[in-house]
């Protein structure tokens, strides 16, 4: 993470700090193609039995890769990160003199 190496913040600060300043732009997109697929999903409009479902995909698609994207994938980054500090320890042996 570019937070961790050019503020020499701790991993958690860094996930955190990165959360936050990625939360805004992604709960605003949401919020907006969600505000614009809405009425579609509602049935306003022309064919709504034909676009209705594809709404419906949209929005929850959305909800979806809003949580995946502010929840989940940090905290995969932190596994991720201690597995590969657990490899590196035991990987690398440091030179006995």
């Amino acid at each position: 993470m570019m937070a961790r190496k050019d503020r020499g913040l701790h991993r958690l600060a860094a996930v955190l700090y990165g959360c936050l300043k990625r939360a805004r732009p992604i709960i605003i997109t949401t919020i907006a193609m969600g505000a614009g697929t809405l009425p579609i999903a509602i049935g306003f409009g022309a064919e709504p039995s034909f676009r209705a479902p594809m709404a419906i995909t949209v929005i929850g698609g959305l909800i979806t890769s809003t949580l995946l994207s502010l929840f989940v994938i940090p905290v995969a980054y932190t596994y991720v990160d201690d597995l590969l500090g657990f490899g590196k320890k035991w990987l690398i042996k440091p030179a006995t003199t």
